[in-house]
């Protein structure tokens, strides 16, 4: 990890959210040496969202994967933050790119939103350049997703999420809301989540008959991975 040389603007209150007690211990570290304050460090999602509405801090730096499934909670929470709290500035790390995060992120509003590979984290000049820019309102996207994103932005099935894929899966297998509910072992309500937001990203109008939504976007999604 290459130390920052670069004199900063100290004083923003920080909280980070990771499930790694080696990687919050060293962010928590690094900020402080570099003049911050870190209020609150957690390590799953609801802590998240927790720590962030009571403290309101100027940045929360998060961990896309975390428990239970570390697949996407982190994100899921920093989502719920944002709802909750539409000012929230929200700095996300991840450790591959995943252009429909950012997607998701950026669909909260552009201001005050990073996404990161936690590669960039090694390079601390370039780190806390990019915890200043979010903490005061900018947008920070790692250059690998920029180019993903440009790469497939024309591909609506490409903004669907890993769980919003599974959950496309089980809907292409023919299943009811209840059965993917079952094997995804959540709650029917949060399946109907997922798939109003399928219908969004896929451009399939709400006053569409909803089975023919269904097999539209199935359609689409296996067009898509053929």
């Amino acid at each position: 990890m290459r130390r920052s040389q670069r004199p900063r603007t100290p004083g923003l209150a920080l909280v980070i959210a990771d499930d790694s007690v080696l990687l919050r211990e060293g962010l928590q570290l690094l900020l402080g040496e570099a003049g911050h304050e870190v209020v609150a460090t957690v390590g799953d999602g609801p802590g998240l969202v927790d720590a962030a509405l009571e403290h309101r801090p100027d940045l929360a730096v998060v961990d896309v994967r975390m428990p239970p499934t570390h697949t996407d909670e982190g994100l899921r929470a920093a989502l719920a933050v944002r709802r909750r709290w539409p000012e929230a500035r929200l700095l996300v790390l991840s450790q591959y790119v995943e252009v429909s995060y950012a997607d998701d992120l950026l669909a909260t509003g552009e201001r005050g939103i990073g996404y990161l590979l936690k590669d960039r984290v090694t390079d601390v000049d370039e780190f806390l350049t990019s915890v200043d820019a979010v903490a005061a309102g900018g947008t920070v996207l790692d250059p690998m997703v920029v180019r993903q994103l440009m790469a497939r932005r024309s591909d609506p099935v490409a903004r669907l999420t890993p769980r919003e894929r599974e959950v496309m899966a089980l809907m292409a297998e023919g299943r009811s809301n209840g059965s993917i509910a079952e094997a995804l072992t959540v709650t029917l309500g949060a399946v109907e989540k997922h798939t109003q937001r399928i219908f969004a990203k896929l451009d399939l109008a709400p006053d569409d008959d909803a089975a023919h939504r269904r097999v539209l976007a199935v359609v689409r999604f296996l067009r898509a991975a053929g």
